[in-house]
């Protein structure tokens, strides 16, 4: 599996988590359900999904995230209560298009990135390593918005991969009888 493969699997789960929380009551999406000190309910995880998206790709990647933009807030502490439902999903789908668009042009996976933009002795990863980073954060989260889905008495979507990818079906030789068998054979195999 490669990196644009699975993001557009993400980007394919992740609408469909949008559309079903939209159904959800505003009480729902803000109900303090996890007792932390950053995070403490649906809305929350799902702007902290896309501002690591946005900061590690956008900002650090390519040196140019929405997070500064029309999208401003505390992204240590969210409190996304504050934000309507509408206003995090349009930060997700511009950091989403701006990624899918950086995908699009191959970038060389293999480039290093510095961890830490300002200090001459961070550390660095591969392209390809912080966007698996990124993916699995993202996969880590939702499935805690899932089980807070279902601690609020409501049954998630089915976000798993093999919902979004093209089944691999064997390949049927039709033979001369027209069933597709091996001489050696039969139906009741």
């Amino acid at each position: 599996m490669n990196v644009r493969e699975y993001y557009t699997y993400l980007a394919a789960a992740r609408e469909q988590l949008w559309n079903f929380l939209r159904a959800l009551p505003e009480s729902d999406l803000n109900a303090p359900l996890i007792e932390a000190d950053r995070f403490h309910n649906i809305k929350d995880l799902l702007l902290h999904v896309t501002d690591i998206e946005d900061h590690w790709v956008h900002v650090i990647a390519r040196g140019d995230g929405l997070e500064a933009s029309a999208f401003k807030h505390d992204w240590v502490s969210p409190h996304a209560e504050q934000y309507q439902l509408s206003w995090i999903v349009d930060y997700g789908r511009g950091v989403q298009r701006r990624t899918q668009q950086f995908l699009d042009t191959t970038p060389d996976l293999n480039a290093a990135i510095k961890l830490v933009q300002d200090d001459p002795a961070s550390a660095t990863v591969t392209l390809d390593q912080l966007m698996w980073y990124v993916m699995t954060h993202e996969v880590r989260h939702t499935a805690q918005i899932a089980l807070l889905v279902r601690q609020l008495g409501h049954t998630p979507p089915w976000l798993d991969y093999l919902r979004f990818v093209r089944p691999q079906t064997p390949e049927i030789v039709v033979g001369e009888d027209g069933l597709g068998l091996d001489d050696d054979e039969t139906l009741a195999e």
